[in-house]
């Protein structure tokens, strides 16, 4: 045994080292872009090299770091429970069905204020985490079914 073989391990390890510090350089196809403004990656499968999976990833815009939530379409994606990427048309027509909901439970909310339903003035924090409204009270619930049993 010459031991030349590992002769040169401290500094190849001094190399690798040094090397964890350069950027890396990551280059994969821009499959596309969302609303948000998020830029969507993928480097897709070889299984010949042995990567049975794609590689997915996104850069956000710059300033906003990660804080905005992904569209669903795009979430799914990347988790890989979709194979093909969204199409402009099915996020446009998923954002117009948001809007739509949005609008329809601001008019049954004026339609329930209007009505004479009362807006929670003080909102009970605890562990629950939904608001408490006067005019629904557990304990009426809770007191009844003592009474029944």
């Amino acid at each position: 045994m010459s031991g030349g073989e590992y002769r040169y391990v401290w500094r190849i390890a001094f190399r690798n080292f040094l090397n964890s510090f350069r950027p890396r350089q990551i280059r994969g196809n821009e499959i596309g872009k969302d609303y948000i403004g998020n830029v969507y990656y993928e480097i897709p499968a070889d299984p010949s090299r042995g990567k049975r999976k794609p590689a997915r990833w996104y850069d956000p815009p710059k300033g906003l770091d990660f804080q905005d939530p992904l569209p669903s379409e795009w979430e799914s994606w990347l988790r890989m429970r979709r194979m093909e990427p969204p199409t402009n048309d099915e996020i446009s027509k998923n954002l117009a069905i948001a809007e739509t909901k949005k609008l329809n439970a601001d008019k049954l909310e004026a339609k329930r204020l209007a009505d004479g339903g009362s807006m929670p003035t003080t909102l009970e924090r605890g562990p629950q985490s939904f608001p408490k409204y006067k005019d629904f009270h557990v304990g009426d619930i809770e007191d009844d079914h003592r009474n029944k049993y």
